[in-house]
């Protein structure tokens, strides 16, 4: 299988997971909270930034879709990359906030550490065009 098929089939499988794992902080948040790793559930009106997690998770998805079917494979590499940061933070609330360990390390960690290395891969493809000259017409002398 070549480089550009298994990039595509991971990042459609991370745009899947994303959404499905964001729409479920949007339509259940009460049920999916504890999933996160944080040790309570938020009191007072705090359920809903549980609901602002999965709309940030939806649109994050909805970026990396976009650039997967518009065929702007470097872009989605760098967006990949730069959006594992919030994969990251999510770790560090998690650790920050005396959750599990094991979440913080096993899902946002991994999640982050994942996407990471997916959004490389799709750099490593698209290395030689974006490193291709652009060819110009020769200017008069």
């Amino acid at each position: 299988m070549s480089l550009k098929k298994i990039n595509t089939v991971l990042a459609a499988a991370f745009i899947l997971f994303i959404l499905w794992f964001g729409g479920e902080f949007i339509l259940s948040p009460e049920t999916t909270a504890p999933t996160f790793g944080l040790p309570s559930w938020p009191s007072g009106d705090g359920g809903g930034f549980l609901i602002i997690k999965g709309i940030r998770d939806v649109v994050m998805a909805l970026v990396l879709g976009a650039l997967l079917v518009t065929g702007q494979r470097r872009a989605l590499g760098w967006a990949l990359t730069v959006e594992a940061l919030a994969a990251y933070g999510d770790m560090a609330t998690v650790l920050a906030h005396h959750g599990s360990v094991a979440t913080a390390l096993g899902v946002h960690c991994l999640t982050a550490t994942l996407m990471v290395a997916s959004g490389l891969l799709f750099l490593r493809e698209t290395r030689k065009a974006a490193a291709a000259p652009a060819t110009t017409a020769p200017h008069p002398a």
